[in-house]
């Protein structure tokens, strides 16, 4: 008899425009891309209403359209990385330094999914 070994995960989101997303795609959808030099961060985020804000109220503005991301990561390995509040109580983030994003890559299970998208109007 053979032991399976199940992975619990944690559901994060991401909020992207459309550069961003395009890198995502050009992955097959299972790694997200280095970060810029302006970029020490990578920030996912703990529940969709934040992404949402973030994506229709910021990328909208900033570039057209803003894209909510969903995908799941090894839980064990998500906890080196503690939970920010950036604002209320709801604005909660995790803080992946750039140079840790190959890694943090390693641990997505399955595909970064894209579950809502907004467009400027016109």
């Amino acid at each position: 008899m053979t032991a399976t070994r199940t992975t619990t995960t944690t559901t994060l989101w991401r909020p992207v425009g459309p550069e961003e997303l395009a890198l995502v795609a050009a992955s097959g959808h299972r790694a997200w891309p280095p970060r810029l030099p302006e970029q020490p961060i990578f920030y996912p985020v703990l529940n969709e209403d934040y992404a949402v804000r973030i994506a229709r109220d910021w990328n909208v503005p900033a570039s057209g359209s803003g894209y909510v991301t969903r995908f799941e990561v090894e839980s064990d390995f998500l906890a080196r990385y503690p939970v920010r509040q950036a604002g209320g109580e709801t604005i909660l983030e995790l803080w992946v330094p750039a140079e840790e994003l190959d890694e943090f890559n390693r641990h997505i299970v399955g595909l970064i999914e894209v579950v809502r998208e907004f467009h400027a109007p016109g």
